[in-house]
């Protein structure tokens, strides 16, 4: 079975039972900050995969780490994970979580890459034009890369959005090629 699936399924099950248990806010707080720590700390991930480290070690870790920061029906949910000999997948597991929260709640992550630092009005504009454009609230992250020279690109789950000079003029040379070899027929 691929991890995918794995992972969905406990993150699933954690999702329902938030849902019995009416402890939905707490248990979606707490996977944010499980999800973070595991996707800052390589180290975190490694000791989880890590096939030399008993278990009682790594409950041991995950509760100095998470103690007092999260709900008791969360910590028994990550003893629960390694009890079943699936700490590997930890990260896979809150981060599918955090996508099936982001779907019940009608949110989308969106990753705008642009050439230059935007300013924060801008930020906000590109953020609100796919709000409207998506009918969904839009979490924005944002990054810079100078190899598209300038406009951006929004990448939303499976659609991408490319406003980029790099992205015209690739546009304007296949126009062009397609012209030239139009011509010398």
């Amino acid at each position: 079975m691929s991890v995918y699936r794995i992972s969905y399924r406990y993150a699933n099950s954690l999702m329902q039972l938030a849902d019995e248990k009416k402890i939905y806010s707490s248990v979606a707080k707490d996977a944010d900050l499980i999800f973070s720590a595991f996707e800052s700390s390589k180290e975190l991930r490694l000791v989880m995969k890590s096939p030399v480290i008993k278990s009682s070690e790594k409950k041991n870790v995950l509760s100095k780490i998470f103690e007092n920061k999260i709900s008791k029906e969360t910590e028994s949910f990550l003893e629960f994970v390694v009890e079943k000999g699936r700490e590997d997948i930890f990260f896979d597991i809150f981060k599918e979580f955090i996508n099936l929260r982001n779907k019940k709640e009608g949110i989308l992550r969106a990753k705008i890459v642009s050439a230059v630092e935007l300013d924060d009005s801008v930020k906000k504009k590109i953020t609100s034009k796919l709000e409207k454009e998506t009918e969904k609230i839009v979490q924005s992250s944002f990054v810079i890369d100078s190899k598209i020279i300038g406009g951006f690109v929004a990448e939303l789950e499976d659609k991408v959005y490319d406003a980029s000079v790099r992205h015209q003029l690739n546009l304007l040379r296949k126009k062009f090629s397609e012209e030239i070899s139009i011509s010398t027929n």
